[in-house]
C-alpha cells in the first residue's frame, strides 16, 4: 500500500528507549496501556523512532502532563524512575501539568453523580463540548436522571436499556400477572403505568383508578378478582356506565390469568402480547391505535423489533410454565437498547471507553475510578493460570486491562479533565483505581509543590461536591432539628366528640388527636395488607360474637367443636391469608378450653345481654360527647352490670390502667348513666378484659360506685382543660417508652426531639 499509513492513536513519544524494548513480555507488560505497540512494532521489526507524528503543526493539548501521566504508568519493575526523573520536573511543570485536572472524591455513588451532573451543567452554560467516560452503567444513569434537574439530556451512546424504558417496564409488568395470583400492588402498579390505557380515555382511566385504590384495594382486598372489581361498580356507581364498561373491560382482561397452565412458548408469547396490547389500548380503542402507544416512539419500537425477534424464534422451544417464560422473555428484552437521535443535548455525550478512543470534547470526565470498575478485575480462570495461558498461546487476563489502561493514557490527555471516584460503595470502601492511585502517588512524592497541586486538584473538585449538596438541601446553611410540637388550635375547632379509645390516646399522645381530629388527616390502608393485629383482633370478634348468638352447650367438648368450626367458617370468609389462616386457628384452639371453661364461670354469675352495642355520655356543661362501643355487657344476679371486653393481645397492666387506659373505666360511666342502646341506667360492679390472645385466666375488677364519679370528675377536668384556648396538644405527652406508636409521629418529626425535650407551644388558625 505505497499510499497507505498505519496510524498509533494515544503513542507514548516520551517513554525511555530501554523501558519500551522491555514492553514486549506479555507476562510482566500485558497490563501496560503501550503493550500492543510495542509487540507490534516488534513483529514489524521497528524501532520506536521509525514512529512520525502524524502532523507536526497540531501538538497535543498538554505536553506536559503526557510526560507526567507516562512517568506515573511506567511497568511496575521500573517505578524506581519516579526518584531518577521526578527529580528533572519542576515546580511549574507540576503546576501545568495539573492546572486543568480537578479531582472529585465523593462520599458515595449518588453523591458523585450529583457533583458530574453540576460539572456537566457548568459546561452547557460555557458553551463547552462534554463527554462523561465510564464503564460503570449504573453510575451513568443516575448521572443522565441528575441532568433531568435541568431538562437535560444526554447522548448516551450505549443507549438506555430497554426494560428499562416505559414499553420494557409495562411488557415486564403484564408478563408477571402470567400464572400469578392478582395482588392488589400488583394491578395497581399496572394501571397507574402510563401506558395502561394510553389512549383518549387516560384522564377517566387514571380517576377511576384511584377511586378503584381508596375504595377497595386499601380496604383490606390483598387479591383483587374482576369478580371483585364489577361488584365494587354495582355497589358504588351503578349507573356510572362508563365506568361500568372499564371495570368489565378490567376484568375481562385479568380473567383465567392465575390458572394459566403450560403451554408452547409461542402459545404463552401470543397470549402475552395480546393481553399487553388490550391492556394498553383501553376498553373502546380506535381500529388505527389497537395497542395505544405501546408500539409508539423510539422504546415502542425497539420493543417490537425485539418481540417480533422472539416470536419469530419461538418454535424452538418446547412446552414451558409461565413462570420459565416471564424468565425467557426478561432475558431476551434485555438485548434492546433505546436511542433517540433527536432528544439528546447535543454538547453532552455519555461514552462507554471504546466510543470515546475515536472523539473527542473540550471537557473529558472520568469517572467510576475504582478499581473492579475501571479496570474491571480479570476473572480467575479455574484450569490454567497465567503461565499455562502463555505458553499455549492463549490470550491473558490482563489484556483487558491494557486496553482499558490506554482508553484512561488517551482520555487524560484532553484539554480539561475531571477523574471522578466514590469513597465508599453501598457495601464498604473501595479501592482508587491503580492508575489514579499512581497518578496522585507521583505527584504527592515529587519534592517541589506535589502535595499542594493535589490538594487543589480536591478543592476544584470539592465546589462540585459543595454545589450538589446545596441543590439537595435548597438552603444555604444546615437545617437544625424541629422542636417537640404543642400546637394551641382554636377552641371552636377543638373536637366535641371522642371515644373512650380516644380518651386514652389524648391522655398518652395528644398531638395524634390535633391530627386525627383537627386537621382531619388519615393514614391511608397499606396497599398490600399484612395479616397484623387488628384485624386478627376483629376477625376473633367476629368469631366470639357468633359463637354466643345461641346458647352455650353443656357439655364442653360440643361447645369447643361449635367454636372450631364457627372458627374455620370466619376465616375462611375474611381471613385471605392461608398461613395466617393456619397460626390464628392453631392459637384459638390453644386457648378454646379455657375460654369456655370462663365462659361458664360468667354465664353462672349473670345473663349477657348485649354484645357490640354503641353508646354515648353527655357532659353537658362542656358540651362534649363521649362514645363507645362495648364489646359486651352482661347483667349480673344482684341486678347491676358487668362491662367486658375481649382483648386479642396482651392485657394493659394496672399500672396503665390508672394512667391512661381507662377504656372499662369510661364504658362503665356510659353504662350507669344509661347510654348503650337498650340498657336503662342501671350500677355497674364489674369491669374485666377476656383474653382471646393467651391462656390468661378470667380476672373480673370489682368497682365501686365512687370509683365511677371519680372517672367522671377526671373526664370532666381533662376534656376542661383541653377547651382551655393555651392548652396545647403536646406529642407523646404520656408515653415514655414510645409503647404504642401511631400514624402521625413522622408529622410530629419525633426523632428530631426527644421526650426529655420540653414541648414548644405555638398559636394554630384563628378563632372564627
Amino acid at each position: 500500500l505505497p499510499q497507505g499509513a498505519l496510524i498509533l492513536p494515544g503513542f507514548d513519544m516520551d517513554m525511555p528507549d530501554d523501558v519500551w524494548e522491555n514492553l514486549t513480555d506479555a507476562l510482566t507488560a500485558e497490563d501496560h496501556p503501550q503493550f500492543r505497540f510495542a509487540r507490534l512494532l516488534s513483529d514489524l521489526k521497528l524501532h520506536r523512532r521509525d514512529v512520525s507524528r502524524w502532523n507536526e503543526q497540531h501538538r497535543p493539548p498538554n505536553p506536559t502532563r503526557n510526560k507526567l501521566t507516562s512517568l506515573a504508568l511506567r511497568p511496575a519493575p521500573v517505578t524506581d524512575q519516579w526518584l531518577q526523573e521526578g527529580q528533572s520536573i519542576t515546580d511549574q511543570d507540576i503546576i501545568t501539568a495539573t492546572a486543568n485536572i480537578d479531582l472529585i472524591e465523593a462520599p458515595s455513588p449518588k453523591e458523585e453523580a450529583a457533583a458530574i451532573a453540576v460539572r456537566m451543567r457548568k459546561a452547557v452554560k460555557d458553551g463547552q463540548k462534554v463527554a462523561l467516560i465510564t464503564p460503570d452503567r449504573t453510575l451513568t444513569r443516575r448521572v443522565t436522571a441528575a441532568l433531568d434537574r435541568w431538562g437535560i439530556e444526554p447522548d448516551d451512546s450505549a443507549g438506555r436499556p430497554l426494560p428499562l424504558s416505559a414499553p420494557g417496564r409495562f411488557l415486564r409488568h403484564v408478563s408477571d400477572l402470567l400464572g400469578q395470583r392478582l395482588t392488589s400492588t400488583a394491578l395497581l402498579t399496572l394501571l397507574k403505568h402510563p401506558l395502561c390505557n394510553s389512549g383518549s380515555e387516560r384522564g377517566d382511566h387514571l380517576r377511576w383508578t384511584r377511586d378503584l385504590e381508596l375504595q377497595v384495594l386499601r380496604r383490606g382486598l390483598p387479591f383483587p378478582t374482576g369478580q371483585d372489581l364489577q361488584n365494587w361498580v354495582e355497589a358504588k356507581h351503578k349507573d356510572d356506565l362508563p365506568r361500568k364498561a372499564w371495570a368489565e373491560w378490567l376484568a375481562c382482561a385479568l380473567d383465567g390469568l392465575e390458572t394459566l397452565p403450560p403451554a408452547t412458548l409461542l402459545d404463552l408469547f401470543t397470549r402475552h402480547m395480546r393481553l399487553a396490547e388490550q391492556l394498553a389500548g383501553g376498553p373502546n380503542p380506535p381500529k388505527d391505535q389497537a395497542a395505544g402507544e405501546l408500539w409508539n416512539k423510539p422504546a415502542g419500537r425497539e420493543a417490537k423489533k425485539v418481540t417480533d425477534d422472539l416470536r419469530r424464534e419461538a418454535g424452538a422451544a418446547g412446552i414451558l410454565s409461565p413462570v420459565d417464560y416471564r424468565d425467557i422473555f426478561r432475558s431476551v428484552l434485555q438485548n434492546g437498547k433505546v436511542r433517540d437521535p433527536d432528544a439528546p443535548h447535543p454538547d453532552v455525550m455519555i461514552w462507554g471507553a471504546m466510543e470515546a478512543r475515536v472523539q473527542g470534547a473540550n471537557l473529558v470526565i472520568l469517572a467510576g475510578l475504582n478499581d473492579g470498575i475501571w479496570p474491571k478485575l480479570p476473572t480467575p480462570d479455574p484450569w490454567l493460570n497465567r503461565k499455562m495461558r502463555h505458553d499455549a498461546g492463549l490470550l491473558l487476563p490482563e489484556r483487558r486491562i491494557g486496553l482499558a489502561a490506554h482508553d484512561f493514557q488517551m482520555a487524560l490527555a484532553a484539554k480539561k479533565v475531571v477523574l471522578s471516584r466514590s469513597i465508599r460503595d453501598t457495601e464498604s470502601e473501595t479501592v482508587p483505581s491503580r492508575w489514579l492511585n499512581r497518578l496522585l502517588n507521583l505527584l504527592t512524592g515529587l519534592p517541589d509543590g506535589g502535595e499542594h497541586v493535589v490538594d487543589a486538584m480536591r478543592d476544584r473538585g470539592q465546589e462540585y461536591l459543595t454545589l450538589a449538596t446545596r441543590l439537595v438541601e435548597h438552603v444555604d446553611g444546615p437545617i437544625g432539628p424541629a422542636h417537640r410540637p404543642s400546637p394551641r388550635p382554636p377552641v371552636a375547632a377543638r373536637p366535641k366528640k371522642l371515644s373512650v379509645t380516644r380518651i386514652s390516646r389524648l391522655v398518652q399522645d395528644p398531638y395524634a388527636i390535633y391530627a386525627e381530629q383537627i386537621l382531619k388527616l388519615r393514614a391511608l390502608d397499606p396497599l398490600h395488607r399484612s395479616p397484623d393485629a387488628p384485624i386478627r383482633g376483629i376477625i376473633l370478634h367476629q368469631i366470639i360474637g357468633q359463637f354466643l348468638n345461641s346458647s352455650l352447650p353443656n357439655d364442653i367438648d360440643e361447645a369447643r367443636s361449635r367454636l372450631m368450626d364457627i372458627t374455620d367458617s370466619v376465616l375462611r370468609n375474611s381471613a385471605p391469608w392461608p398461613t395466617a389462616r393456619i397460626l390464628w386457628r392453631a392459637k384459638l384452639n390453644t386457648i378454646a378450653t379455657q375460654f369456655i371453661t370462663d365462659e361458664y364461670q360468667r354465664q353462672a354469675e349473670g345473663q349477657n345481654l348485649k354484645n357490640e352495642v354503641s353508646g354515648r355520655f353527655l357532659l353537658s356543661k362542656l358540651g362534649f360527647t363521649l362514645t363507645g362501643t362495648a364489646d359486651r355487657i352482661d347483667r349480673l344476679k344482684d341486678g347491676s352490670l358487668a362491662v367486658y371486653d375481649y382483648k386479642s393481645g396482651k392485657i394493659p397492666a394496672p399500672k396503665d390502667q390508672k394512667l391512661y387506659d381507662k377504656q372499662l373505666l369510661l364504658e362503665a360511666l356510659i353504662a350507669k348513666h344509661g347510654g348503650f342502646k337498650g340498657l336503662a341506667a342501671s350500677p355497674v360492679s364489674r369491669i374485666a378484659y377476656i383474653a382471646l390472645g393467651s391462656q390468661q385466666a378470667f380476672k373480673p375488677i370489682p368497682i365501686e360506685e365512687d370509683e365511677i364519679e371519680t372517672i367522671h370528675a377526671e373526664l370532666a377536668d381533662l376534656i376542661g382543660r383541653y377547651q382551655d384556648k393555651n392548652q396545647g396538644y403536646t406529642a407523646l405527652r404520656l408515653d415514655p417508652k414510645n409503647r404504642h406508636p401511631g400514624d402521625f409521629q413522622h408529622l410530629a418529626r419525633f426523632g428530631e426531639w426527644d421526650l426529655n425535650q420540653l414541648p414548644v407551644s405555638e398559636e394554630v388558625g384563628h378563632e372564627p
